[in-house]
């Protein structure tokens, strides 16, 4: 897959969640960053950005599970991301940092 074509894709979905973030519809931000989380999470800077925004959203939602979730995935972002990342796991508080999971049918176009 073309590299230029994900980055793309992850601008689009990180623009559509911030939009969102914005109106504080939470659960249509959320699905964004995480898709965003996934076209990105194979690129340091990509990736620890679409936690910064899943942090920025706990912070405006109240979610403190979130809010320290996401301190601890930048962290861990900006130190494996070079090593190991778990494909297609989506990023959030709710799911283990570990945890591989399947590509979310409008995405594997991207993989």
């Amino acid at each position: 897959m073309d590299n230029q074509l994900l980055k793309i894709a992850f601008s689009q979905e990180l623009r559509l969640g911030r939009i969102a973030l914005k109106e504080n519809d939470f659960k249509t931000s959320f699905y964004h960053f995480e898709n965003a989380h996934v076209l990105g999470q194979k690129q340091i800077i990509l990736h620890t950005i679409s936690h910064y925004w899943m942090l920025l959203l706990g912070i405006q939602s109240k979610n403190s599970k979130e809010i320290i979730g996401q301190f601890v995935r930048i962290i861990a972002s900006l130190l494996f991301t070079c090593i190991w990342v778990p494909i297609g796991n989506t990023g959030g508080s709710n799911i283990s940092p570990i945890k591989k999971m399947p590509i979310r049918k409008e995405l594997k176009k991207y993989f």
